[in-house]
């Protein structure tokens, strides 16, 4: 209970730097542009008529974000925003992911480094973009084609409209990896219906395109062979009318339903069970509803929890249940102050401990 106190608790100069930090986008803790070779190799710019594409582009690593790529996405943001000649903004990844989050194996290679600045650096980067994204005054799409997960939802879902397809992959799996949903997590997690957003982020269970539409995640679906003809149709528009970019959007979309098999018809069971006021309480509901009901689907949920870091899981619920009253800024804020806690290594190695995994573990889980 003190470990969780501690990561928790407010910091006096953290709230002070986090009311900067968010009320003002001249931040001078940026990375140097001094590599601009290397920066835009792995973001990549596209002109449209009216509009600009930005591309994810480390394949190899699924597009994982690095504090270089976040660094370069705020000032080509705050670049276009300011450009009266641009419309509106769109992102997508390169190869089979939007963006599978951030890179953790360079987080974690540093902190065995010793390198606690560089990570600062890294989440201070990353989550000034997430503001800046769901502030943003231009029309935003982000095609999320793939494996969508962690801070790739984080810069993708504050944005307007969020398309997805049949090869789309959502989850937060970070409280099973020893860490905590970050990256404006806590804002949208909390806003899905019920607790859907706590057995998300408590569990790491994947979420497909369909089921992204049906929860409020996502706002377009399409199939991917149809991407090419919407990005020709927005590349054509001269608008920044968001309801010109919508219609063009709905001319290629699909209206879909979640099968059978979709955990959303499993939203009275999630809500019986993930209502509770803590993690030890959770399991014990799932634990009685798996016993009453011989569920396959409890018992997978009861596994993942058990098998997670418990205190990631008690960090996890309760940024959940705060983020649900709070706005954007004030989630990220929290999540900095909490991320920095832990990166400090004063209350868990959890983080760093889960790399003596094998690598067909680790993969399972992500």
């Amino acid at each position: 209970m003190q470990k969780l106190k501690f990561i928790l608790q407010p910091n006096r100069a953290l709230q002070r730097y986090g009311f900067i930090f968010y009320q003002n986008r001249n931040f001078s803790a940026l990375p140097s542009y001094t590599q601009l070779d290397y920066l835009q190799e792995e973001v990549l710019v596209e002109g449209r008529a009216k509009s600009r594409a930005a591309i994810l582009n480390r394949p190899s690593a699924l597009n994982a974000l690095t504090t270089s790529m976040a660094a370069r996405l705020n000032r080509l943001y705050e670049s276009w925003e300011d450009n009266s000649d641009i419309g509106f903004v769109m992102m997508k990844g390169s190869g089979r992911a939007f963006c599978s989050g951030s890179d953790v194996v360079t987080l974690h290679q540093c902190l065995n480094q010793g390198k606690t600045e560089e990570c600062k650096a890294f989440f201070e980067t990353l989550y000034k973009f997430v503001y800046v994204l769901g502030t943003y005054l231009k029309p935003h799409v982000a095609i999320l084609d793939g494996i969508t997960m962690g801070g790739g939802a984080g810069i993708s879902l504050p944005g307007m409209f969020r398309i997805v397809t049949d090869r789309t992959v959502f989850a937060t799996p970070e409280a099973q990896i020893g860490f905590h949903p970050d990256a404006g997590a806590s804002y949208y997690l909390s806003r899905l219906p019920g607790y859907l957003g706590e057995y998300l982020a408590l569990t790491g269970d994947k979420l497909n395109g369909v089921e992204m539409i049906a929860c409020g995640l996502a706002t377009h679906y399409s199939l991917k062979e149809r991407l090419p003809w919407i990005e020709e149709r927005l590349g054509k528009l001269i608008t920044d009318d968001r309801s010109e970019i919508e219609n063009s959007l709905a001319q290629y979309g699909d209206l879909v339903y979640p099968d059978k098999r979709s955990v959303l018809h499993k939203l009275e069971t999630i809500d019986k069970c993930f209502c509770h006021d803590t993690a030890e309480e959770i399991m014990n509901a799932l634990e009685i509803e798996a016993a009453e009901s011989y569920s396959e689907w409890c018992i997978t949920a009861l596994t993942k929890l058990k098998e997670a870091s418990p205190l990631s899981l008690k960090v996890t619920l309760q940024s959940i249940r705060e983020g649900r009253f709070q706005t954007l800024d004030q989630c990220l804020a929290r999540e900095y102050r909490i991320s920095l806690k832990w990166i400090s290594k004063r209350v868990s190695n959890d983080f760093s401990e889960v790399w003596l995994l094998s690598d067909t573990q680790f993969e399972a889980i992500l």
